[in-house]
């Protein structure tokens, strides 16, 4: 295994890393909890 192979399954892993953090962060069983996370701020205490 050389050093371009390794370059190739390290872009490979980080690309399906970010793929995977994408489809979290836009699935539908995530948008309830996305939206009070953002109204957090506006709220008083």
């Amino acid at each position: 295994m050389d050093i371009t192979t390794l370059r190739i399954v390290a872009t490979l892993v980080s690309f399906a890393a970010f793929l995977g953090i994408l489809a979290w962060a836009w699935s539908r069983r995530r948008a309830g909890a996305f939206e009070d996370a953002s109204r957090l701020p506006f709220e008083q205490d």
